[in-house]
């Protein structure tokens, strides 16, 4: 039981140890791609999405939510497939 205790207690302690520098690491990687991301949508999309929003607000709400949820699974794909180079890279 004993050893249980400290195989799990050197885990914790080894993910503690890595969670800040891979949380700052990631939080700046996510918001310089939400500022590309916005950029573009707005950019490219801005006036589309604003005539949709005049003409029909549900098809605008399914509209927004589609595309927060492809920038969520687009920005959780793009950062961990960078920072798995970065890690590989580091070592």
């Amino acid at each position: 039981m004993r050893k249980l205790w400290l195989s799990m207690r050197s885990l914790w302690l080894k993910i503690k140890s890595a969670m800040p520098g891979s949380f700052l690491s990631r939080l700046t990687v996510y918001a310089f791609f939400v500022a590309g991301y916005s950029f573009l949508i707005l950019n490219f999309l801005g006036a589309w999405l604003k005539q949709i929003f005049d003409e029909n607000k549900t098809i605008y709400a399914i509209l927004a939510l589609t595309l927060i949820l492809v920038q969520g699974v687009f920005l959780e794909i793009v950062t961990s497939a960078l920072m798995n180079v970065l890690r590989r890279k580091f070592r």
